[in-house]
């Protein structure tokens, strides 16, 4: 990413000349994408849309006391981890860490409104997943996705998002209680300090544009989306739901496992997938997360193994296809 990228992370809706050159280059077939902005501007020119407003930790006490851990903010959102800490999954031989693509997530956000809206990813065993989809229901929390992260994998997991929209977010971190009570999901572990990470960050920073941050023994570069996100009549906040997500899990000699997810709209699938090919990463799942989200957003799972910095390399190509800039405050 340039500097002045960088330093604005809310640019007027242009494309830069880079990405323009990458997408051409990937897929000279590919027409003009719709102007799908200009919808998101007639609605908030209609005042139809509610804005986020800004928290602080005190305000969610009831919501960290019903989910039974606490949990921290992110800007707007007030987020809580729940990472399968009980589980050991493989994935192509290797031991998946639970940061790289383990970790269940749920943030609320609090509207102008008054209204408080719950989005989230959470991973579940198989036979845990008809029996949690069964409580989310009774609890009146939807699921707006069911699908996988990883290729080949045991035993075998699924990650499923949660979505609800009211005015009682205690209630809803009730029933997402009652639905983690189903599972295996352990209890919370007291924090502990990140042990330095076994790779080059500073040339997987150089390669992908981003100051990434480290989550235990793996590293993460975020990037969100330029423009604005709604779902449904609310505005998304940077970094819920609509980021690009690359996890770095070292494997000794430079080496790393990578996994996660890129954004993309309609016009930017193309693309992406054949830069991964052409990079030498898998694919894993192509699917929505959110089912009312403008402009309508698409997500690509990928998974290689390889050394670190070219991984890095090949994936960064696929990300400068698409319209993001670094995840403000670093990678959230």
């Amino acid at each position: 990413m340039t500097d002045d990228r960088q330093q604005d992370s809310r640019p007027p809706l242009t494309t830069s000349r880079r990405r323009v050159l990458a997408a051409a280059a990937l897929a000279p077939a590919l027409g003009a994408a719709p102007a799908r902005a200009d919808a998101l501007s007639a609605r908030r020119e209609d005042h139809a849309l509610v804005e986020p407003v800004m928290t602080k930790l005190a305000d969610w006490t009831k919501v960290g006391a019903a989910l039974g851990r606490p949990g921290d903010m992110k800007r707007f959102m007030y987020h809580t981890a729940f990472p399968r800490l009980d589980l050991k999954v493989f994935s192509r031989g290797v031991l998946v860490d639970p940061a790289l693509a383990l970790g269940t997530h749920v943030s609320f956000v609090r509207y102008a409104d008054l209204s408080t809206l719950l989005m989230g990813d959470t991973v579940v065993t198989e036979g845990e997943l008809q029996r949690f989809c069964d409580v989310l229901q009774q609890h009146g929390i939807m699921q707006t996705a069911i699908h996988k992260h990883l290729l080949a994998h045991q035993p075998a997991v699924w990650w499923v998002h949660v979505h609800a929209h009211g005015h009682d977010p205690v209630a809803v971190a009730r029933g997402l209680r009652a639905a983690f009570d189903c599972t295996g999901t352990p209890p919370a572990e007291p924090a502990a300090s990140s042990p330095p990470v076994d790779l080059d960050t500073t040339a997987i920073d150089a390669a992908m544009g981003v100051k990434g941050i480290t989550d235990g023994v793996i590293y993460k570069s975020t990037y969100v989306r330029r423009e604005a996100v709604a779902d449904g009549h609310l505005v998304l906040p940077p970094g819920l739901g609509s980021t690009t997500s690359v996890n770095f899990q070292p494997l000794g000699g430079g080496r790393a496992a990578l996994s996660g997810d890129l954004v993309m709209i309609a016009s930017e699938v193309q693309p992406v997938l054949t830069a991964l090919r052409r990079g030498g990463v898998e694919l894993v799942e192509l699917h929505h997360h959110n089912l009312e989200d403008q402009p309508r957003l698409f997500f690509v799972h990928y998974w290689a193994v390889g050394n670190a910095v070219r991984l890095a390399q090949a994936v960064r190509k696929a990300v400068d296809t698409t319209n993001v800039v670094p995840m403000p405050g670093g990678a959230g």
